[in-house]
């Protein structure tokens, strides 16, 4: 059944360029389109064959390949595809094939090059390699502002010599910017101490304005990668300000350049994987930061950046459990290591704890017990040290409530259905978001399945989840604000996290449960609650494009806060947004709360 066309108008409204086309010329783009469906697993196009035009995914997943078969990018929906090879000679240079059920927009070939040559946006858009076949890897297509590793360091032109070269040592830079009342003058290098102070014997007194290089070449924020690569070769130079209105915003390096070529998430998983100590980990899982920011800068969609930054810490857990085994010697029964959380749902970010435990064969034996108390505490302690601190509240595996046989997990689950107190509530949350990482997986199977058919058949326990999950509540303030945090170290700020994602995140569990999905990762919890009929057809697209927006402007303040030489953080600043980007987060919110309040009439009806 083909969309109505007031349809897709509303999504292509939500997706760039598109957003940028006047009204009447966006009508007529929305005609252009015709709606494919795919079945999971089913290929879009081979590599060699002609292109029929431009996809853009509405709703599913795409994986694209190179011809080696090697993966290359995976994408969710308003990401577009092929335009690669439509900007060659037609023919398709990567192979593109779907792994969920998938509906995907297809605009004629024709279509796509007039719009190339009228918008200047798709001019800019897709022209500068900026599709999601190339996002995230290519440096020469990344802004300059998303390879900036920090902010830079500064010195006054009448400081001496000897307190630049000491900011050097400390900052453990090879370069500074020479700034006057806000006012970017110049650059210092070592390669300057080296030649102009050194070499001539100049006094250590001597003030930073004699040997800098005054007014040099810079670049803006919005530059290319590729305009670093062309004016570093060019001049033969190792250093580049970027410089913003007469102000000095960062500075990029030939080592960052190095290092943006060097991150991938392949590239880390492949590092954790072939560790030798929890120390190389931890040097590892250093570099998740920067990832994040190389894929938000790249536009990565939300799901996939969290998706990949998750692959990483399950590759760390199963490398601990892997050095655990060689220390204590082979498991005496089979056992299952699980996260629950953002790990479990697969949705860490660039600040994540640890949240797991342990479920063992119901054959193990007193002795066999203290075997897996010390495997949990030698993975725990070495997730810390690989920066995903202790839980809070406790909830790992070195917690004895939280690594025990198969039937003490079975009645766990049996009390908490049965017996729905507070406490049950919380722990019932949690524990849904189970998945496996290291182990036998086949002892969470039964487990899962009784689980969800006993809760879901409880009309009281599922009421009392309902309530639970409303307890936390879009912030949403009179007279079209925000209701923001009110005092403290993080005062005037939105929390992104318990107040932007984590009413989505309970609201999918909730639809898990009255459905008994299996989904645990959020976002395909709401398309699974779609297709099941759990929740309308456009209650689940306003609900998604809601999420999507939330899950993405936190990502991308954690990125600027990573740019900015800041630890990433879940707290937002409305003040520092613009009134377009406040206004469109504010409909996403409400948009929460109105799920929210039809979730609570659920409520009601089954009290």
């Amino acid at each position: 059944m083909d969309h109505p066309l007031e349809t897709i108008i509303g999504f292509l409204e939500t997706v760039h360029p598109y957003d940028t086309l006047p009204q009447d010329e966006l009508a007529r783009v929305a005609t252009s389109f015709s709606r494919r469906e795919y079945a999971a697993g089913e290929e879009v196009y081979h590599a060699g064959t002609p292109l029929k035009g431009l996809y853009l995914i509405k709703r599913g997943s795409v994986e694209v390949r190179e011809p080696s078969g090697q993966v290359i990018s995976l994408l969710g929906p308003r990401n577009s595809f092929g335009e690669r090879g439509l900007a060659r000679d037609g023919l398709a240079v990567t192979a593109a094939r779907v792994t969920e059920d998938s509906v995907l927009l297809l605009l004629p070939v024709a279509e796509f090059r007039r719009l190339l040559t009228s918008s200047p946006a798709f001019e800019r858009f897709f022209s500068r390699g900026r599709g999601h076949e190339s996002r995230g890897g290519d440096l020469t297509t990344q802004k300059v502002g998303d390879l900036m590793a920090r902010k830079p360091v500064v010195v006054g032109p009448q400081d001496t010599v000897r307190m630049a070269a000491q900011k050097m040592r400390d900052a453990k830079v090879s370069s500074l910017g020479v700034v006057q009342d806000g006012r970017f003058l110049g650059i210092l290098t070592t390669r300057d101490m080296t030649n102009r102070v050194l070499a001539d014997g100049l006094d250590l007194s001597t003030p930073v304005a004699e040997v800098m290089t005054a007014d040099p070449v810079s670049l803006r924020p919005d530059s290319l990668g590729s305009d670093i690569l062309h004016i570093m070769l060019e001049r033969r130079i190792g250093h580049l300000p970027v410089v913003e209105g007469g102000t000095l915003v960062g500075m990029i390096t030939q080592t960052d350049l190095t290092r943006f070529q060097a991150v991938s998430s392949a590239q880390l998983v492949r590092d954790v994987a072939t560790a030798e100590t929890v120390a190389d980990m931890a040097a590892v899982t250093a570099r998740i930061p920067r990832l994040l920011v190389q894929l938000v800068g790249g536009n990565s969609a939300h799901e996939v950046v969290t998706r990949l930054i998750t692959d990483i810490a399950d590759t760390v857990t199963r490398r601990l459990l892997a050095m655990a085994e060689a220390q204590l010697g082979p498991a005496p029964v089979p056992y299952l290591w699980l996260a629950c959380g953002s790990q479990g749902r697969q949705e860490q970010t660039g600040v994540s704890d640890q949240d797991n435990c342990l479920m063992i064969d119901d054959a193990a034996t007193d002795d066999d017990m203290a075997y897996f108390h010390a495997l949990a505490k030698i993975v725990s302690d070495g997730l810390d040290a690989c920066g995903y601190a202790y839980c809070p509240g406790d909830m790992m595996a070195t917690n004895p409530q939280w690594c025990q046989p198969m039937r003490v997990w079975h009645s766990y689950f049996r009390k908490w259905v049965q017996t729905p107190d507070p406490m049950a509530q919380m722990l019932a949350s949690v524990m849904f978001d189970l998945r496996a990482i290291g182990g036998q997986a086949s002892l969470l199977h039964d487990l899962q399945q009784e689980t969800l058919e006993m809760a879901a058949r409880n009309s009281i326990f599922v009421a009392h989840m309902i309530s639970n999950s409303l307890k936390h509540t879009p912030p949403l303030g009179l007279l079209r604000g925000f209701a923001t945090i009110r005092s403290g170290e993080h005062k005037n700020h939105i929390d992104m996290k318990l107040n932007g994602v984590v009413p989505v995140v309970d609201l999918g569990r909730i639809y898990a449960l009255i459905g008994q999905l299996e989904p645990v990762n959020t976002r395909a919890r709401l398309d699974a609650a779609e297709a099941a009929g759990v929740i309308s057809v456009s209650g689940a697209r306003d609900l998604i494009e809601a999420y999507d927006l939330i899950a993405q402007t936190r990502l991308e303040n954690q990125a600027r806060l990573v740019r900015s030489g800041r630890k990433p953080d879940n707290f937002l600043a409305p003040s520092d947004m613009s009134d377009f980007e406040r206004s469109h987060l504010r409909d996403a919110f409400v948009v929460v709360r109105t799920m929210q309040s039809a979730v609570g009439q659920t409520r009601g009806a089954r009290s």
